[in-house]
């Protein structure tokens, strides 16, 4: 705690070990459990990729006089990272969200996912390679890295960008610029803009 005029420390808490609730053997796998429902499972949504995220979703159906109330739920979303060796948890609880299919994985975990992105960011919590990979359902969109075409004729470029739908401009065969630029993660189909000339 700080005294607001001058930020100067007044009391500084440190964490103390109460006990030893599980063993490292059982955190690990928990944690590569919660890592596999980010990855494979119902927390997708709150895939970051380069990032180990792990996360649970919740939706509990609310009850009121001893019955349960018909679409009013409760949707939630805890997930941290590196799941490896957390640095940072995110708890988000949405009371009966609107206009929505009513599940923590689509209400919750995108919000908890753009918490996490501002925490990476915020700490400088560096991209890996050793994420589990994410498995896609057949309801997800998907991203794809935009390649660089500028150099390309119409034709090569149109074949590189196969994944995204393509609109060109300008005189002649060879593409000068390109948006979005090379290296942006695009939703799969959306659209990628050329300009040409000589």
């Amino acid at each position: 705690m700080s005294e607001p005029e001058t930020n100067s420390v007044i009391l500084e808490n440190k964490p103390t070990v109460v006990r030893k609730v599980i063993s490292d053997d059982t955190s690990m796998k928990v944690r590569y459990a919660l890592e596999s429902v980010v990855a494979r499972g119902t927390g997708h949504n709150a895939y970051i990729g380069g990032y180990r995220v792990g996360g649970k979703t919740g939706t509990a159906q609310k009850a009121q006089d001893g019955k349960y109330l018909s679409g009013n739920y409760i949707t939630s979303f805890i997930g941290f990272l590196p799941a490896d060796d957390p640095k940072v948890v995110v708890y988000v609880a949405i009371d009966n969200a609107k206009g929505i299919t009513q599940y923590g994985g689509t209400v919750a975990a995108p919000i908890a996912k753009n918490v996490l992105l501002t925490a990476i960011d915020a700490l400088g919590i560096e991209e890996r390679k050793d994420e589990i990979p994410r498995e896609y359902l057949y309801t997800d969109k998907q991203y794809s890295v935009v390649p660089n075409v500028i150099g390309m004729t119409v034709k090569d470029a149109v074949k590189e960008l196969k994944k995204f739908k393509v609109e060109y401009s300008g005189d002649g065969d060879k593409i000068t610029y390109q948006s979005p630029s090379a290296g942006t993660d695009l939703y799969e189909g959306e659209t990628v803009r050329l300009l040409l000339s000589n």
